[in-house]
Order: structure tokens, then sequence, then C-alpha cells
């Protein structure tokens, strides 16, 4: 996987690598995103320098993430839950549905082209911005969620795409649950929980959906690649209660603007990788 590559470059990976996952772990207790909004297009973008097919990258990014997520939503959910800021009936009741929902968005990724994927990624990545970028915090549409069936189809909804793009849930969960009048804090604590639920079902799928791959590169295992896991997760499980602190002390307005810039950013790079 590393012949071709110089050894500055190789350095310059891993430094961007490690990056990656100091960035991602802050977000990931800041904003509730899980790390994955950022590790997707990142891994994404520098994976073709190792020499990558372009008909797996993205399945490689999306697995590699998921695996990042694991210990990133575990340390970030124990420092929400000790402040208090984890709705654990919430998850009793949307945990089992998410759960499908992530299966079925595994299965559905084990199969699709990477054009898809990509397709997915970019579509939402833009919706997700927009949001940041211009939802009013005070916006909502309801008190309270919506009763039973709509709320069980947001969990699924939150489930099914999260694992097909390599996301944690928190990037849907907190501005949806906030659409409902729902406390943002507890939002963000509840995300992070949620990530966990989304992650390991969804690295269990692309690790085996991966296994029959025939152009994978070395230090795969299925769509995971054991590398960008073992560079990203330390410094994203780290950075992670930072995160969680500062999300208690300041307003993050501003990162969320900025935020949603690198967003538009993503988005329009993919989809010029796909019709440009």
């Amino acid at each position: 996987m590393f012949a071709d590559v110089s050894l500055p470059l190789l350095i310059g990976l891993i430094a961007a690598l490690i990056g990656t996952g100091m960035v991602g772990g802050v977000l990931a207790g800041l904003l509730g995103v899980g790390g994955g909004i950022v590790i997707v297009p990142v891994l994404y973008n520098i994976l073709p320098f190792f020499g990558v097919d372009d008909a797996v990258r993205i399945h490689i990014a999306i697995g590699t993430s998921l695996a990042t997520i694991i210990p990133t939503s575990i340390s970030s959910a124990r420092s929400h839950f000790k402040k208090g800021a984890i709705d654990t009936d919430l998850l009793k009741s949307w945990g089992p549905v998410i759960f499908i929902g992530v299966i079925l968005g595994t299965i559905v990724a084990a199969y699709a082209n990477s054009n898809l994927l990509t397709l997915v990624f970019a579509t939402l990545a833009l919706v997700v911005a927009a949001n940041m970028a211009f939802r009013p915090d005070n916006i909502h549409i309801s008190e309270s969620l919506p009763k039973t069936p709509f709320k069980q189809l947001i969990a699924l909804f939150i489930g099914g795409f999260s694992a097909m793009m390599g996301i944690g849930g928190g990037t849907f969960t907190v501005p949806i649950l906030t659409l409902f009048n729902y406390p943002i804090r507890k939002a963000v604590g509840t995300a992070a929980a949620i990530g966990l639920i989304i992650a390991v079902p969804g690295t269990i799928g692309f690790l085996i959906s991966g296994l029959d791959a025939t152009n994978l590169p070395p230090g795969n295992i299925g769509y995971v690649n054991i590398l960008g896991f073992l560079l990203i997760f330390p410094m994203s499980t780290l950075f992670a209660p930072l995160g969680a602190k500062i999300a208690h002390q300041i307003n993050a307005d501003v990162l969320k603007k900025a935020f949603a810039f690198f967003l538009f950013l993503t988005s329009a790079r993919m989809f010029y990788s796909l019709y440009g």
C-alpha cells in the first residue's frame, strides 16, 4: 500500500489523519456529530494518494469512519452522562429502531456502487450544512416529538442514512431533536450515545460486507482500514471530552457556521468528483 508513497508525503498524510482525529473528537463532543462527518471526506480525499481503487474508496472511508466512532462515542457519551445530558428514555424508545435502520443502511451500502454512496453523502452533507448555516436556533416545528409511527420513522431514517454515510448519528439527531423544541445540550448528549448504537453494528456490517472484495488495499479488514483506525481513534477519543466540556461552557454558533462552510466545500468537491 505504501511502496510508491514518498516518506514526506507519508508523514504528511499520517499527520493529517492524526489532526482529523483531534478535530473529529472535539466536534463529537461539542456538536454531537460523531466525528464521521469530518473523517469520511478526509479519508475519501486522501485514499487516492495510496493508490486506493475509486470503486472502493468511499466504502473504505465509511467503514473506517464507523470504526473510529466506537471509541469516540464511548468517551463522549460518558462525559455527557456525568453531566446528566443523556435522555435514557429516548434511547430506550429509539435504540431498537435505530439499530434496525443501521442494518438496513449497511445492507444497501454493501450492494451500492461508489457513485451512489458518494452522491448520498454529498447530498445529505449539503442539507446538513444549509441547516447549520441558515436555520435560526429558536426555530422549531412542534413543542414535542411526534407520536408513533412518525417518531419511529425518524429513528429509522437516522440509523439507515447514518450507516450509509459513516457518521455517528448526531449530524441528524441534534438538528431533528431541536426542531421539536428539544433542549440542545440534552440533544447533543443523547446523540453521542446514539452514535454507539450506530457505529458498532455498522462497523461489523462493513467488515463483513467487504471480506469478499478483491480490490482492497493492504491493511484492510473488509472495508475497514486498520491504519486509519489506529491513527484516528486515539486522538478522537482523547479530544472528545474536551468538546463535551466546551459544549457546556460556550455558544458554538460561530463554530457551527465555520463547520457548515467546510461541509459546503466537502459536498461541492464530491459532486465535482461525480459530475465534473
